[in-house]
């Protein structure tokens, strides 16, 4: 738990707030996101009290308090910055199929046998790196993160795991760890998520998945119950860990 001090921090009036963004631009640490059409303080460290969103706000929804905050850490906002201006990047060059999308299931039009199983897959996009922090169909679900693997060797994976379930994808092996875990604590921080759960393959580098779980509820400060659930090369679910 990082140590708190009395500081001059950002405050913002959700009723005054109209989500315009314009704040968002002005803060050169990445301090402010837009979540469900308001501004929000991402996280009190990438916040610096200099108040150069202040006269951005054209509803006078800024004010500049002071209260027991983590302390501002230069170094993490600008990392913080660096992943924002990738996935800004990533969405500029890419294709229309990235677009977040809700999934309505209906089984009588995807089942072509008494033997086949729907998909229970409910929204778009799946990869942890593309994912926005403020999807909707992250808020107040209960998610599971898993290897890519995982899908692939466990055959019944959508009836015993995405089932009612909203679904991150991510690979600790050859992804960019340092870009996941800022995504992940983004993600629990503002998503207020039900339960996390990581699965992951028996093989010793997908423990990474676990590891990363791990450092991104600590570093979001939120409860949120967690579980890991281990899949043998073989596709037998191993004993939650």
């Amino acid at each position: 738990m990082k140590t708190k001090v009395l500081r001059k921090i950002i405050q913002i009036d959700e009723a005054k707030c109209n989500g315009c963004g314009d704040c968002i631009d002005s803060c050169a640490e990445g301090a402010l996101a837009l979540v469900d059409g308001k501004a929000r303080l991402v996280k009190d460290q990438y916040c610096d009290g200099l108040a150069a969103c202040l006269k951005e706000c054209p509803q006078g929804a800024l004010s500049i308090i002071e209260r027991e905050a983590e302390e501002f850490d230069e170094a993490a906002a600008m990392r913080h910055v660096e992943v924002q201006q990738k996935a800004k990047i990533k969405q500029a060059c890419a294709c229309p199929g990235l677009a977040e999308r809700q999934l309505e299931r209906h089984p009588a039009r995807h089942v072509e046998s008494a033997a086949a199983q729907p998909s229970t897959l409910t929204h778009w996009p799946v990869q942890l790196a593309l994912v926005p922090p403020g999807a909707k169909f992250l808020r107040d679900s209960d998610v599971i993160l898993t290897a890519h693997c995982v899908p692939v060797a466990y055959p019944d994976f959508h009836r015993d795991f995405l089932a009612g379930h909203s679904i991150l994808i991510a690979c600790p092996k050859l992804d960019d760890t340092e870009a996941h875990l800022e995504k992940l604590t983004e993600i629990l921080r503002v998503s207020d998520i039900r339960s996390l759960t990581v699965l992951r393959m028996e093989v010793p580098c997908c423990s990474g998945l676990t590891r990363l779980a791990r450092l991104a509820l600590s570093e979001s400060g939120q409860p949120v119950p967690f579980q890991e659930v281990v899949i043998g090369i073989n596709g037998e679910k191993k004993s939650p860990q």
